[in-house]
């Protein structure tokens, strides 16, 4: 391999991108408008949920145990009403999730020290939003069911509380969604970019008719190709530490684990979703073509396969296996193990070794063709 035409071909293709606008603002922009878009927008936190209530017992025990939603960040009470129909009605036009029904007798079942029902009318027609709400109620309820037993056997020798229940959850004490989402997201972006980029080189030598130039000169098919990755690959590095950088001082998710290795490992990630991009443009020889086949090929199997939406160990076994071929599962396990836990390679190895193998692969693929 001559370096020296590897050198002129990369050259060659740094000239071509800086001279078209499209591909230097497909590279740099669509990552930043991405991760903007993908990062504000898709968040599974569910605050101020509006809720609506009934009190019919309108005693000081209702009011108390109402303050105890009113001053949850999770519940936005939106007003009272003295009737069923009102209720409902606010439930069907979606001005109130949630409506909360307190019994006439509410306060003279606690003092009897029997328990007290209380209904909850739940909107249902948008079940995970329904089901986050119904995890929130349950929350406050078991908070106050405990201050109350505490409360009402402080005088008795008997702990009222023989278990002490302490969760401490780790890596994301608060359950915030974006810990969870940005280093999925950073998975996506590289992947559906890189993919892209390179998808559009050899396409477009062919539908320029260039192509021909190239193969009539001394160049090697080797260092065509790899004249070709080298500014790509660049680019792509580019963006990584862009979104990489935008996380910590735009979405605040820092990488707790080592940042040498967080570059190092991506790197291996980049380089198979760059080789895809190659062997796709060299197949199809047809930019359009090219670009419809790398998203397909990218933003559907790692949007909905790898892990970073939904849990891959909830899907059905048929897709579970499929799932062991797509190259961005193990991505996703180490973007989250080195932003989320901070481990190190003694925990990544696997991952890094099935990614590189995807290198191979892609490698392999492209002498193919």
């Amino acid at each position: 391999m001559n370096l020296r035409r590897v050198w002129a071909l990369a050259k060659k293709e740094f000239i071509q991108i800086i001279r078209d606008p499209r591909s230097l603002a497909l590279s740099l922009a669509i990552p930043m408008l991405l991760l903007i878009l993908f990062g504000y927008a898709l968040t599974l936190d569910v605050d101020n949920v509006p809720m609506v209530i009934w009190d019919q017992d309108n005693s000081q025990v209702a009011k108390n145990f109402i303050l105890n939603f009113k001053n949850s960040r999770y519940f936005m009470i939106i007003g009272y009403t003295n009737n069923y129909p009102d209720m409902v009605h606010a439930i069907d036009d979606r001005t109130a999730l949630i409506a909360m029904v307190i019994p006439k007798d509410f306060s003279l079942f606690l003092e009897s020290g029997r328990q007290a029902p209380v209904q909850f009318l739940i909107d249902g027609s948008d079940s995970n939003t329904a089901t986050i709400a119904r995890g929130y109620i349950s929350s406050v309820l078991t908070r106050y069911n405990e201050r109350y037993q505490v409360k009402a056997f402080s005088r008795t020798i008997v702990n009222p509380l023989p278990i002490n229940f302490r969760p401490r959850p780790w890596f994301n004490p608060n359950f915030e969604s974006k810990i969870f989402i940005i280093p999925g997201l950073m998975v996506v972006i590289i992947a559906i970019i890189s993919a892209l980029l390179t998808s559009m080189t050899v396409a477009r030598e062919w539908e320029r008719g260039t192509m021909e130039q190239l193969i009539s000169t001394p160049v090697k098919v080797n260092e065509l190709i790899l004249g070709k990755f080298i500014p790509y690959f660049c680019i792509g590095f580019f963006d990584l530490v862009l979104s990489a950088a935008m996380s910590e001082f735009v979405f605040r998710v820092p990488v707790r684990g080592s940042l040498i290795l967080l570059f190092l490992l991506s790197s291996i990630f980049l380089t198979g979703a760059l080789t895809q991009g190659i062997w796709i443009s060299i197949v199809t020889k047809n930019q359009r073509l090219a670009s419809q086949y790398a998203m397909l090929s990218t933003f559907m199997p790692t949007f909905l396969l790898s892990g970073f939406m939904y849990p891959i160990w909830n899907m059905p076994k048929v897709i579970q296996a499929v799932t062991y071929v797509i190259p961005a599962r193990y991505f996703i396990v180490i973007l989250r193990g080195i932003y989320l836990k901070g481990v190190g390679i003694k925990d990544l190895w696997l991952q890094a070794l099935l990614s590189m193998g995807w290198i191979g692969k892609g490698c392999q693929n492209t002498q193919l063709s």
